[in-house]
């Protein structure tokens, strides 16, 4: 039995499937509660509706750019283990660079099936739980503490306070973090690129074809931007990245053809 079969057993879609479906009627609970709450306290009913409805409408789009990701991703790990990943609390962007990251660090060639081995895959799984777990850990440890500081009366000048402070904290962080992890890529496809590629040769699809890719991806994520800014339309934010991979995937299909 190959390991994508192994993978793909009906063993592998229970234990996954179980715990998507554990998080999904806790999502419900959450939901019915949400709304009875809002009724409670004297919310429209209409209006509440009317939200519900145009939440789930726009996040139809957003979805796709999930689902392609566990498309990606089934090729080299089976589908069950990144439908859960990107079901419960993988993100997107996080789960396609670690998985990549990690199998090159036990010597495999990019995410392929045909190198992918059982001591290969626990380690991917491994490294991509581990990274993103301590989330989890730091909001239990800290979050009542740092909820208490965001809910604090706020000073005369208006975002002077902690609050203020340890929220643009965060979003400069989050900024730097993934300034670091886009350069990291691109000067490694770069680095390959001038040297003439691995092992001294040249190859587009390993070479110049992610470097065109993500330059389609950022102006397409540049448009994103400029229609949103252009137009005061707020809620194309749910739809750029999504539609940016959907752009950028196309190019790369469109580019590895004819070159």
């Amino acid at each position: 039995m190959s390991i994508l079969s192994r993978l793909n057993s009906p063993v592998f879609y229970l234990i996954c499937g179980g715990i998507i479906a554990f998080v999904a009627v806790i999502c419900v609970i959450f939901a019915v509660r949400a709304y009875r709450a809002g009724k409670a306290i004297g919310m429209d009913v209409t209006k509440m509706k009317r939200t519900v409805i145009a939440s789930a409408t726009f996040a139809v789009l957003p979805s796709v750019g999930i689902l392609l990701g566990v498309i990606a991703l089934s090729g080299s790990l089976g589908t069950p283990w990144p439908w859960l990943r990107l079901s419960v609390i993988g993100a997107l962007h996080y789960e396609t660079q670690v998985a990549e990251a990690a199998a090159e660090a036990v010597g495999l060639d990019g995410l392929s099936a045909s190198g992918m081995t059982a001591q290969a895959f626990s380690t991917i799984a491994l490294l991509m739980s581990l990274c993103i777990m301590w989330g989890m850990v730091f909001c239990t440890i800290s979050c009542k503490a740092y909820s208490k500081k965001l809910s604090a009366p706020k000073p005369k000048k208006e975002g002077a306070g902690k609050g203020a402070g340890l929220m643009a904290f965060g979003d400069q962080a989050m900024t730097a973090m993934f300034i670091g992890l886009v350069s990291t890529y691109i000067g490694s496809y770069i680095g390959r690129f001038v040297s003439g590629g691995e092992g001294g040769v040249f190859s587009f699809t390993g070479s110049l074809l992610p470097l065109c890719v993500a330059v389609v991806g950022a102006l397409a994520m540049a448009g994103f931007i400029f229609l949103k800014e252009r137009h005061k339309a707020e809620w194309i934010d749910s739809f750029s990245v999504a539609g940016s991979m959907l752009i950028a995937m196309t190019a790369a299909i469109f580019l590895g053809k004819i070159m």
